[in-house]
């Protein structure tokens, strides 16, 4: 054999063997040479991504969809979108009152990104709204009630009573977004019937109202928090207590199990997993719980999977991986366990001044290829992105 063919084989030896690496290391594209910048620079704004439950990010990656304010607690403002290549903007809804700056108006994708859901208030009265995102029409789907975390391929989005005084609306809806229909599929009564003693202990003898629904990535199961009412006042950390988690599924119409537990949780694209603050895996019908191996502890931060279910992102505050107390970080990690890698940290002690403040609240685009969270550092929170190379 010539010394040419025997280079050429040892050549494309190598190349195999780096892209066997690479497949067999989901970090790979996320440990040098990420883009990171603001998604929609402008002055005297606020921009927030409403959580960790739902992608700004259109399914089609054309739109990134936020809150944007100028007041200095972020309270009040607009559901906006942009487009990611032009960076054109529409206003969806105007004038929107929200409970905090946390999660602001809970703004999200719906049929497959035709449609943009929120929640909010005007003039003392909360509703839930769906807006057509080529016509702005909007349409109030529910009064008194607020919208839980749907998908963005569905029509189907989660409805919830008002926590600090769900009146009539204790119970657990869901509206579809294209027809208007709305049906109770989990009422607060057989929550009690099926959970006396679970209920006893978290609340006594106090009424309870499902809190929070999260439906799964094939609709066919449902987390949700219990809530009662403690104040009254929405704007509040007295507004109500906030307690336990509950599995339901909705096909089988049954409850799967009930716990204590609820740090920041959010499903896996498996449908069956749920993802938790600890580096904890849950199976949500049976509770068996594995932690991530071999990760650091990032607190109370907010874990999301990627697309495909081989990474996870959470924010943390950096002295908890070794870093500036004064700062907080993007980190994403091997789900697999022990590698990860951070992606960007900074100062977060500025932003909205809201009576509940703003987090990274990070997740994948659609694709896999972004993570966007909020940075709130100087007077503005701001949504950005990063793009691996």
């Amino acid at each position: 054999m010539g010394i040419a063919p025997l280079k050429t084989k040892l050549v494309f030896a190598l190349f195999a063997t780096l892209c066997a690496a690479s497949a067999d290391d989901p970090l790979a594209a996320w440990r040098a040479g990420v883009k990171v910048s603001v998604v929609a620079p402008k002055d005297g704004r606020h921009t927030i991504h409403s959580y960790f439950n739902t992608c700004p990010e259109s399914p089609d990656g054309k739109w990134v969809l936020f809150f944007a304010s100028t007041t200095t607690d972020a309270q009040r403002g607009d559901v906006c979108i942009r487009d990611r290549a032009t960076g054109e903007e529409k206003v969806l809804a105007r004038d929107i009152n929200t409970e905090d700056a946390h999660r602001a108006a809970c703004q999200q994708w719906v049929s497959g990104g035709r449609r943009v859901v929120y929640h909010g208030e005007r003039d003392g009265n909360w509703f839930t709204a769906v807006v057509d995102v080529d016509t702005g029409k909007e349409r109030v789907l529910s009064r008194d009630r607020l919208a839980g975390w749907g998908q963005p391929h569905a029509d189907i989005v989660p409805l919830y009573g008002l926590h600090w005084n769900p009146g009539a609306h204790r119970d657990l809806e869901l509206a579809n977004v294209e027809t208007g229909e709305i049906s109770t599929v989990v009422t607060a009564y057989a929550l009690k019937q099926a959970y006396p003693e679970f209920l006893a202990k978290l609340f006594g003898e106090k009424p309870v109202s499902i809190f929070f629904p999260i439906l799964s990535p094939d609709l066919n199961r449902v987390f949700f928090k219990l809530a009662t009412p403690a104040g009254g006042d929405a704007r509040s950390k007295k507004a109500s207590d906030r307690l336990g988690m509950v599995c339901y599924s909705l096909n089988d119409k049954k409850f799967l199990r009930a716990d204590t537990r609820w740090g920041h949780p959010a499903w896996h694209p498996d449908t069956r997993t749920i993802i938790e603050a600890g580096n904890l895996l849950i199976d949500s019908k049976t509770g068996k719980t594995e932690r991530i191996p071999g990760l650091p502890s990032f607190g109370s931060g907010h874990p999301s999977a990627s697309p495909d279910g081989k990474l996870m992102v959470t924010d943390t505050k950096m002295d908890r991986i070794g870093g500036n107390p004064n700062e907080w970080g993007i980190v994403v990690a091997d789900i697999r366990g022990t590698n990860h890698v951070v992606v960007h940290h900074f100062n977060n002690a500025g932003g909205a001044r809201s009576w509940r403040p703003s987090h990274p609240h990070p997740v994948f685009s659609p694709d896999g290829r972004r993570i966007y969270f909020n940075v709130n550092n100087g007077k503005w929170t701001q949504l950005w992105v990063a793009e691996k190379s």
